[in-house]
């Protein structure tokens, strides 16, 4: 099959800047709703790499997340999230952006278009067989993440691309294939708009289900989380109250005590009569 890039097809509305501001917000909210549908076909997919993935990191593995541009900065967002939100070390998920950290304010220049530079970066990290390399790429065509999943998978690693476009020259290199196939831009081009809102629901069902599996949710809630403000330290105390059925003050101190919810039940159930 011929590789069509439909994130760079004319958008399905012209005429914008002839239209009030209601019609503009109403049209994009209606392009929007397609994403969710897109992503919901995928599910098989981000299934197979979720599996694989957890199993990995069961056995001390990372996971990489390897993008330019949009799709790098969503990458890198997702990780940074992983330790507060789970209070997992940040040295477990990954988000590498060609450009470096710089390039998550700025544009750098041509940083997309290295193909070497991409598995320069990983190889930094030391990465082995037991690591998993997802690559971004709203169009499929990136070289920085085409070089980085070709000489990751060449190495045996577990590699997977999230593209907006069908059978785009990135998923050629993964062995899973995500593919949210979300139609053109409202504005042409724009790939921070569905496509970028269709990789963030991937990036969220895959880490998030990640993190479940590895067992740092309990019921719903985020046991786990690093107590880095006074709302988290008052969500983490309230999840004691109802669990424990302590008051509020004492679910507070036991929580400061011992640095997270988990911690602080499992020590409290170890030490009654």
């Amino acid at each position: 099959m011929a590789f069509v890039k439909i994130t760079e097809q004319s958008s399905l509305y012209d005429n914008l800047e002839k239209k009030s501001i209601r019609e503009i917000l109403t049209e994009i909210n209606q392009e929007d709703q397609k994403v969710p549908l897109a992503v919901q076909k995928t599910i098989p997919e981000i299934e197979k790499l979720v599996a694989g993935l957890v199993e990995r990191m069961k056995r001390g593995g990372r996971l990489f997340y390897i993008g330019a541009g949009t799709s790098g900065r969503l990458g890198v967002l997702d990780a940074s999230e992983i330790p507060p939100t789970y209070g997992m070390p940040n040295t477990f998920v990954i988000g590498i952006i060609a450009g470096g950290d710089v390039a998550l304010r700025n544009p750098v220049e041509a940083a997309e278009d290295d193909m070497e530079k991409g598995w320069e970066d990983l190889q930094a990290y030391n990465i082995n067989k037991n690591d998993t390399v997802v690559g971004i790429a709203a169009s499929g065509t990136t070289p920085y993440v085409i070089g980085a999943l070709r000489k990751a998978r060449e190495n045996g690693i577990l590699t997977a691309a999230i593209c907006c476009n069908p059978d785009s020259p990135v998923a050629a290199e993964a062995e899973i294939k995500i593919e949210p196939i979300v139609g053109p831009e409202y504005v042409t081009g724009s790939t921070r708009m569905k496509a970028g809102t269709a990789q963030k629901l991937v990036l969220n069902m895959i880490s998030t289900t990640t993190m479940i599996k590895l067992g740092r949710v309990k019921g719903n809630r985020m046991v786990n989380m690093q107590l880095t403000n006074q709302k988290l330290i008052d969500r983490g105390t309230r999840m004691l109250v109802e669990e424990l059925g302590l008051s509020y003050e004492q679910a507070k101190n036991l929580l400061l005590l011992h640095g997270s919810v988990k911690a602080a039940i499992d020590s409290y159930r170890k030490n009654l009569p």
